[in-house]
């Protein structure tokens, strides 16, 4: 059988790690950590496959051809941090005065990043809400070249639809390139919704265990693909070798780690929806989400990110992160141990007051990650913080 056939969570155990899944392979259940900067040759004009590290490593490789798997692309490439694979694209795909559209709710990293290339490299960017496909057709001009999306989004978890993106770009001639950190490969797969390039932060859901900063690019299209190999190379913005076997060792539990992130965060969702001290909830499982239709349509769940606001203001909202006891207030998301933040003053403090305001990050929103702890124990926390303020 072909890697394609079997299913995903087959897919996520054995793709790159079967036996003889490389040149001088002793059988390794686990795919080695190959630490060797270089390899040796034994004819000057017959370098074989791995020659320099930066170039590949045996177990970068093992874990590429997972990520092609999981997303069900062509191709898989590996990269130092999340950041690192979207600087990569803006490198390899875009020359100065061209022409990006952004959903208006990103990443704060994603939006800084774009910011430093409108002012080094003339890029310009507009962000429009993607949930309306009309503002992404008004935004297209004869200088455009890609569109970017998260979905959801980063941290109001908005979702857009794909599919129509998609079809809309293509007739225009544009790339779309989807962030699906959020959902990782297991709920989502943005390259069957007519997605070109799906991104993700390794460090996030796919690795899983708080362990570890990577990123990743997952594509069809072979030029593209070669286009971006090379700047990988050029670059030099790969993962170390123990990165990637503790990503491969990530990876063979993360189906059973997000039907826990999802149900837990469905619970919890659901409890803070009906709590006095919570303004409004952000969770596109609950029906009361704008976009839960499509949601339903283009992924197979929800995930375990949830935004809320509190009632009050940035105080309330200081005042109750730092009374709680099992959540851990940090960055970052995706762990198996429960995360939760403050957008406007951590995640999203790179980008303005005024860029926050209009994208809808107030200082009453809080961000949380919930894990894989027992849901009853989340809830208590969260309670007994909300009794303090």
């Amino acid at each position: 059988m072909a890697h394609k056939d079997f299913s995903f969570d087959t897919r996520a155990i054995h793709v790159g790690e079967m036996a003889e899944f490389l040149e001088g392979s002793k059988n390794e259940v686990v795919a080695p950590i190959y630490l060797s900067s270089t390899y040796a040759r034994k004819e000057v004009k017959n370098p074989g496959f791995f020659q320099y590290s930066r170039s590949q490593n045996p177990t970068r490789f093992a874990l590429e051809q997972r990520y092609a798997s999981l997303e069900k692309t062509t191709y898989g490439l590996g990269f130092a941090s999340g950041l690192a694979a979207e600087a990569t694209l803006l490198f390899a795909l875009l020359k100065p005065g061209d022409h990006v559209i952004g959903f208006d709710d990103l990443y704060g990293g994603t939006k800084r990043l774009f910011h430093q290339w409108e002012e080094k490299f003339s890029l310009q960017v507009s962000l429009v809400d993607a949930t309306e496909i009309a503002s992404v057709e008004a935004a297209i001009r004869p200088e455009t070249k890609l569109i970017w999306l998260e979905s959801p989004t980063n941290p109001l978890l908005r979702v857009c639809d794909i599919k129509a993106i998609s079809e809309l770009a293509h007739k225009h001639n544009l790339l779309v390139v989807v962030d699906n950190t959020f959902l990782s490969p297991y709920f989502q797969n943005p390259s069957e919704l007519g997605a070109d390039i799906v991104v993700h932060s390794i460090t996030k859901y796919i690795a899983g265990h708080s362990d570890v900063i990577g990123g990743a690019i997952m594509l069809n299209d072979k030029a593209l693909y070669e286009k971006l190999k090379f700047s990988q190379n050029a670059l030099g913005v790969v993962p170390s070798p123990f990165d990637c076997y503790l990503v491969l060792r990530g990876l063979k539990t993360l189906s059973m780690r997000m039907e826990k992130h999802q149900s837990n965060a469905l619970a919890i969702a659901t409890w803070l929806e009906g709590h006095p001290k919570v303004a409004r909830v952000y969770y596109p499982g609950l029906k009361s989400h704008p976009q839960y239709e499509i949601g339903l349509r283009q992924a197979t769940g929800f995930g375990g990110m949830i935004s809320f606001e509190i009632n009050g203001g940035e105080k309330e909202a200081v005042d109750f992160l730092e009374s709680l006891d099992l959540f851990t207030l940090a960055e970052s998301l995706g762990g198996v141990e429960s995360l939760i933040e403050h957008p406007a003053l951590m995640t999203h403090s790179s980008i303005t007051a005024k860029e926050r305001a209009e994208a809808g990050i107030s200082d009453s929103l809080i961000r949380v990650s919930i894990g894989c702890e027992d849901k009853a124990d989340l809830i208590a926390d969260l309670e007994q913080a909300f009794a303090k303020i």
